[in-house]
């Protein structure tokens, strides 16, 4: 069936979540008011109080509580989505871990924010990644028609017979979720046909009892472990397939990451989010004057793309890696740290570095771009850099 033409329109992040979430045909929103993210939550209760979405929606008493619900509502065989943002998510935190190891499919838009203290609600990524060892699947947005596109994807994986996993879709605070961008929405009915009603493959039926959320002992509970670890690992299979469905009806493409310049480039820097986007701009101007380098924004960070990456990266000469977020008393920001482990377990020498920024949501501007970018130049021809981990703009 041909595509249907849509009209673009203007819609800050925050609205082309819901709206996507709307198209989504949830059953149940269970959600507790934090900025950034409480505009998802309160366009969905618009969408529900005028008749527009046929759903619960379930305002609770914490973060905590709005994922209990969502996990006991899953569990009854209801789509379900939630969102929230840095303090929430730390509340959270405890049935985080429960929602991924009983295998609850779900999904939840993080407003990547900054956690206390100092009290800031600007971004960073800190906030998601206590999360990223829980076995929930990760994805980063680099801009809001991804964000809108990446919660059908979410929804889809999540559910996928072969996974059955939460899935996070995570927009940059305020950058994403308060700017007004382009986006090419999907019409209802090819939202209906990529995302019919939900069919569980177990769920609770009092007629044929079931238990979830068991006490395991040791005899048991590492074979638990060893069955989501094997399920986040097919997350990572199954993800371009259901991209490739998504992209026949949108006519976007979807891969691990984006990458820009990236397969001859000498000098590659990685990232996640927003800045993608600035530094995409800034390289295009340095290959403009025959500088060679390249930018990869990772979409998915959990399951990690191992071999898509060191496919991308096997012939550069040097690596910056950026992280809005550090793992502070350890050797830098998750991300590097991440890629390290990536690059020396494949027999990769290339020279890499990292560079933290943007932490309360300082801005990363283009020239300072421009300048990461050249110092990833300066590391490729001298075959090395001088720091391993460097904080990007700290005052003195």
């Amino acid at each position: 069936m041909a595509r249907q033409a849509q009209e673009r329109i203007a819609i800050m992040g925050d609205e082309a979540v819901a709206l996507a979430v709307k198209q989504s045909n949830v059953d149940v929103i269970a959600a507790y008011p934090i900025t950034p993210q409480t505009i998802i939550v309160e366009r969905l209760s618009e969408y529900v109080a005028n008749g527009e979405l046929d759903a619960a929606f379930i305002q609770a008493e914490s973060e905590h509580s709005a994922l209990s619900i969502c996990v006991g509502a899953s569990l009854a065989g209801a789509r379900v989505f939630t969102s929230t943002a840095s303090q929430g998510l730390a509340l959270m935190h405890e049935i985080v871990y429960a929602t991924s190891s009983m295998r609850v499919p779900m999904v939840m838009a993080i407003a990547n924010r900054s956690l206390n203290a100092p009290l800031n609600i600007h971004c960073e990524h800190g906030d998601v990644m206590p999360e990223r060892d829980s076995g929930w699947v990760h994805l980063f947005a680099t801009n809001v028609q991804e964000a809108y596109d990446l919660t059908f994807i979410a929804f889809k994986l999540s559910e996928h017979s072969d996974v059955q996993l939460p899935v996070s879709v995570n927009l940059d605070a305020f950058i994403l979720t308060h700017s007004v961008e382009p986006l090419t929405p999907i019409s209802d009915d090819d939202a209906s046909r990529f995302l019919p009603p939900r069919q569980p493959l177990y769920s609770i039926d009092f007629d044929n009892p079931a238990t979830f959320g068991t006490m395991a002992l040791p005899d048991t509970y590492m074979e638990f472990k060893y069955q989501l670890k094997e399920a986040a690992e097919r997350a990572g299979q199954v993800y371009p397939k259901v991209a490739e469905e998504y992209a026949r009806i949108s006519g976007r493409r979807y891969w691990y990451f984006n990458s820009y310049m990236a397969d001859d480039a000498d000098a590659i820097v990685l990232v996640l989010g927003s800045t993608y986007g600035t530094l995409k701009a800034a390289a295009r101007r340095l290959r403009e004057s025959g500088l060679k380098v390249g930018v990869i924004g990772l979409t998915m960070f959990r399951p990690f793309p191992e071999n898509q990456l060191v496919e991308l990266l096997k012939n550069a000469k040097s690596l910056i890696v950026m992280d809005r977020a550090y793992s502070y008393g350890g050797l830098g920001g998750p991300l590097y740290m991440e890629t390290l482990a990536m690059l020396y377990r494949n027999g990769l020498r290339v020279p890499a570095m990292n560079v933290v920024y943007g932490l309360g949501g300082r801005d990363f501007r283009l020239d300072e771009a421009e300048s990461v970018l050249k110092m990833a130049l300066d590391g490729a021809r001298r075959g090395r850099f001088d720091e391993h981990v460097i904080w990007w703009g700290v005052r003195a």
